[in-house]
């Protein structure tokens, strides 16, 4: 008896792993864990800004994909900690894969914990952001 479920497009390896996280968000939730944020409220404060719908969407899609799992550290209102499992953490090769490619290829990028040249116009909106956001909360 066969288990393996059909392919959607074909047995590529390529398009079956852009079918998964071959979105615009899902590697930068991704990146945003292994850089050790584990709460919604964190991921949902990157520098990309993912729509608080759409990060709740792509946490769900990853966590089906057995890539995140979630675990609850607060009972009323229930919130959940995310972590990577081993297969969500394998994905690191693929992300360095893209520093290194973006470095090269693409001029003025930078690694999460680089600033960007300019770094003083950069700086100064992370600061106002985390004010505004301070002020929310």
């Amino acid at each position: 008896m066969n288990t393996a479920k059909p392919f959607a497009r074909s047995a590529c390896a390529i398009a079956n792993s852009l079918d998964i996280v071959g979105d615009k968000w899902s590697l930068l939730v991704v990146r945003d864990l292994l850089h050790g944020k584990h709460t919604y409220g964190e991921l949902a404060l990157s520098p990309e800004r993912i729509p608080t719908n759409i990060l709740a969407d792509r946490l769900e899609r990853l966590q089906s994909a057995g890539i995140v799992t979630r675990t609850p550290y607060q009972q009323r209102p229930v919130r959940y900690a995310y972590t990577l499992t081993p297969k969500g953490s394998a994905l690191g090769d693929v992300l360095l894969a893209f520093v290194r490619w973006g470095k090269q290829h693409i001029p003025g990028t930078v690694t999460l914990n680089q600033r960007p040249a300019g770094g003083e116009v950069a700086a100064s909106a992370m600061k106002s952001r985390r004010r505004r956001t301070k002020r929310a909360g």
